[in-house]
């Protein structure tokens, strides 16, 4: 691993997050395409690319502003979910499944956030 966001746990559980989204917004209908697939995919991406560019040779405090944007991605990704489920486009085991993944994640930036002076 040769940079220092791949170590990190919180990346790396994005990173998948990422995928799973992505995967899961794949069943979305069509006339969600430019809506709330776009939007939650970016909000998820969102999460692991503001973890990754805050930690290159950023200064601390400029890496916990980035931690910051990965956190208002992470609960704009439990918004998506939760007008996801209102639309009836994922059902409550998938709803329940991605919310503790997300409660979980954000605990995580919030503590490496919180650790960093």
């Amino acid at each position: 691993m040769a940079f220092k966001f791949e170590k990190l746990k919180v990346w790396q559980s994005a990173i998948e997050l990422s995928g799973e989204i992505s995967e899961l917004t794949d069943n979305f209908p069509k006339k969600e395409l430019f809506i709330l697939t776009s939007q939650i995919q970016r909000a998820s991406d969102s999460i692991a690319l503001n973890i990754a560019e805050g930690s290159t040779g950023q200064t601390n405090p400029e890496f916990r502003r980035f931690l910051s944007f990965a956190l208002r991605s992470g609960i704009e990704v439990v918004s998506c979910i939760y007008v996801a489920k209102r639309r009836k486009l994922i059902d409550q085991p998938q709803f329940d499944y991605f919310y503790n993944y997300l409660t979980e994640l954000i605990k995580g930036i919030q503590a490496l956030r919180n650790s960093i002076k």
